[in-house]
């Protein structure tokens, strides 16, 4: 049972004791991501991710990567469209630790002039890396064919020039804007006694003054089209889908359900055809992205140029197929349980457990436990599948992005048609 207190800055504190644990896991969840930034900071919630660990007044960048590993914890973050997590797990004994460690990098950090031309160097190498990694590449592509120029379309890293014109005045303005108290949770579970925990947190995170309010988001017009574009590569990188659902739509559950079922694991339907019959591509997927007020599905396949359009036609054909016919009983069952599997797994990880109460409070206002989920998605019936379907997937909602060798245009709303969407 999760238990939700508030510190006297006005912090949210959401908290889970797992008795069979022996350590614990913890995070600061902060709402701000790409999708808080303009086109002239762009890329600086991933870079101040980054600078938060490279020292404060209390300790160096060495101290911060070497004090909680040396008694065998962790200490990593990470950077999203619309928030920013940095977490540690360690053994319950080092709790302390843990605390002093995070609200240290959170409140003392130095953004040193210094420290931020030298991280600016290895955050240009990263996009570098990325750059070359078209498999990861071609879904940011994607983002931006379907909602260019707005912030959801924009790469989380940002671009080599929008880091390259970073500098300590911008990240330290949008620090103050952001890191504020309405915009922060902690989020703990593991073995602890609550009433300890809170009175820690208190002691450390609840003593900063932190004024501000959440920003509002604008939500982005999606424009459905085809983007070809050009790179060196063996395989054609394939990205189609069409405007997906917001995080608190009544109809997600029925979404997770329909993903699954088409392109959600080794089992599904995209894989065993694309894959195991055709032997077309080695990698077929899809996938939901939800945020607060819109959603983008997914289907991404890689393959070679002279299968690139046979791909894309079986692909439209699962989807007529799901639109027109609908789903069977045993494939609904089958994917129910194996997403109830897939939670109640993850509830024997702390670190799972963390996660799902700082990004539900973050997200919603308030926690949503793996057994509400169940109960939703137990709820979903064969014509919930087919509705959202039929909802999401017209002809003129279709976007497909490529990346690889040239390839021949197509009338994408034309093949939808003709495949019976």
């Amino acid at each position: 049972m999760y238990q939700k207190n508030i510190l006297d800055n006005g912090i949210r504190v959401v908290s889970e004791e797992v008795p069979f644990a022996n350590s614990i896991a913890l995070g600061v969840w902060v709402r701000t991501g790409s999708r808080n930034e303009d086109e002239t900071n762009q890329g600086v919630s991933h870079f101040l991710e980054h600078l938060l660990f490279k020292g404060t007044t209390r300790r160096t960048a060495r101290q911060i990567a070497e004090e909680l590993e040396a008694v065998g914890g962790i200490i990593n973050a990470f950077t999203t469209k619309e928030y920013t997590c940095f977490y540690t797990r360690v053994l319950a004994e080092h709790l302390d630790l843990a605390i002093d460690v995070l609200s240290d990098m959170l409140f003392n950090s130095l953004l040193a002039v210094e420290d931020i031309e030298k991280e600016k160097k290895v955050i240009l190498e990263e996009i570098k890396m990325y750059e070359d990694s078209p498999d990861e590449l071609v879904h940011d592509l994607f983002a931006q064919t379907i909602w260019p120029g707005h912030p959801l379309g924009r790469a989380i890293l940002g671009t080599y020039e929008t880091v390259t014109n970073l500098n300590r005045d911008i990240i330290y303005r949008y620090y103050k804007e952001q890191y504020n108290s309405a915009n922060i949770v902690l989020a703990a579970a593991g073995k602890f006694n609550t009433a300890e925990l809170v009175a820690k947190l208190q002691a450390t995170f609840g003593l900063k003054t932190c004024p501000g309010k959440q920003g509002e988001y604008l939500p982005p017009k999606s424009r459905p089209r085809v983007s070809i574009n050009i790179k060196d590569t063996e395989q054609v990188q394939i990205c189609l889908g069409v405007p997906g659902l917001p995080q608190d739509d009544a109809a997600i559950y029925a979404l997770q359900a329909l993903n699954n079922i088409l392109g959600g694991g080794l089992s599904s339907r995209l894989f065993q055809i694309i894959r195991e019959e055709q032997a077309l591509a080695y990698s077929v997927y899809s996938y939901h992205a939800g945020f607060s007020d819109s959603g983008l599905f997914t289907v991404y396949a890689g393959t070679s140029p002279d299968n690139y359009l046979q791909v894309i036609a079986l692909i439209l054909e699962e989807i007529a197929s799901l639109k027109n016919k609908g789903i069977t009983a045993q494939e609904l069952k089958r994917t129910k349980d194996q997403i109830r599997g897939n939670l109640l797994l993850a509830q024997e990880n702390v670190n799972h457990r963390m996660s799902r109460l700082g990004k539900t409070e973050l997200t919603f206002g308030r926690v949503i436990t793996a057994e509400e989920v169940i109960e939703r998605l137990n709820e979903v019936t064969e014509d919930d599948v087919q509705a959202i379907a039929r909802r999401i997937f017209q002809p003129e909602y279709l976007s497909l992005t490529t990346l690889g060798p040239e390839v021949e245009p197509l009338d994408l709303a034309e093949c939808a048609r003709r495949a019976g969407i």
